[in-house]
Formats: C-alpha cells, structure tokens, sequence
C-alpha cells in the first residue's frame, strides 16, 4: 500500500520547489551542438523531448543567458547528441560554463549542415530548427529530424539527483 501524501506540507509555487522536484526526475542527458559566428558552440541538456514522430520533431530548452543561445538564436540546423554512461566528463565539460567544450579530449568533426558532430554517442541526430518558443528566461527551441545515427554502443547516461550516473539493472 502507498502511503498518501501529507497535503498540510506542501510548497507554493517557487523556483526552489521546482528544482527540488525535478532532482529526483532522472533525465536522458543530451549534448546540443550548433555552428556559430566564431566557431562550434554546444551545452547540455536533460530538456530533450521527443514531440512527434511524423514529422519527427524534438524539443529543447536553452536559457537566453547561456553563451550557446547566440548561435542557437541564429542557427537553421542543431545537433542532438545522446550520451552514453561513459561520458558523464563529456556532459560535464558542455555543461561547465566557461570551459572550452570543443578542445581535447573532446573528439568531434564537422558534419551535415555544418554542425558539430560528437564521437562516441549512442546516437545524434542534425535537425532543422523549425521554432523557438519564450519561455521566461529560456527558450524551448523546436527542431525537425534532417538525418542521424542511432546505432552507437552503450547504455544512456542519466541526471539525477544533481549528478550523471548510468542505469542499474
């Protein structure tokens, strides 16, 4: 049997209360990449949403303060990187800010439409970026699947609790 819960403890509405809340949501981690003006720009993200199949479209949020949203401002195509467990320094070099996400140890090339392409991951996809969407101090960015790769090895890399971890069966 559940327990029910206690209706007399609960929270209003805050920034807090959602972060607290979500902590204990475990999310895929994604690394979204993009062309810009001065080079390849990317950050992490456990925003990734799969919104419809036809046509594929997916959905994520960057916050207008972030150094990435420039070129994500601008930019017609995106990359969507699906990380593996085995590359939670990966998640945390693109989600450091101020650190130099495209120098080594980071292996990547350039691929279709130009975008950064990540070696190593689970899958990627290049898509079209089809709308950006307010939402307050973000943006939920929509883009349409162009081309990708699902088959690369491994099990998904998680967020939880504050910290990437992989699954345990």
């Amino acid at each position: 049997m559940t327990a029910m819960p206690d209706l007399g403890t609960f929270q209003p509405a805050s920034p807090g209360l959602l972060r607290s809340t979500f902590r204990r949501h475990a999310a895929g981690v994604a690394v979204i990449t993009a062309r810009g003006a001065c080079g390849p720009v990317g950050f992490t993200a456990t925003s990734l949403t799969s919104v419809c199949a036809d046509p594929p479209l997916v959905s994520f949020g960057v916050g207008t303060g972030a150094s990435s949203w420039p070129a994500i401002a601008e930019t017609e195509h995106v990359g969507v990187h699906i990380l593996g467990e085995h590359q939670s320094d990966l998640a945390a070099t693109f989600a450091r800010s101020g650190a130099d996400r495209f120098g080594a140890p980071t292996a990547w090339r350039e691929g279709p439409e130009g975008v950064p392409v990540l070696d190593g991951v689970l899958a990627w996809l290049v898509c079209r970026v089809v709308g950006r969407v307010p939402a307050g101090d973000h943006r939920i960015v929509l883009a349409e699947v162009v081309l990708g790769d699902p088959t690369g090895v491994g099990r998904p890399l998680l967020y939880h609790q504050g910290r990437f971890g992989g699954l345990r069966d």
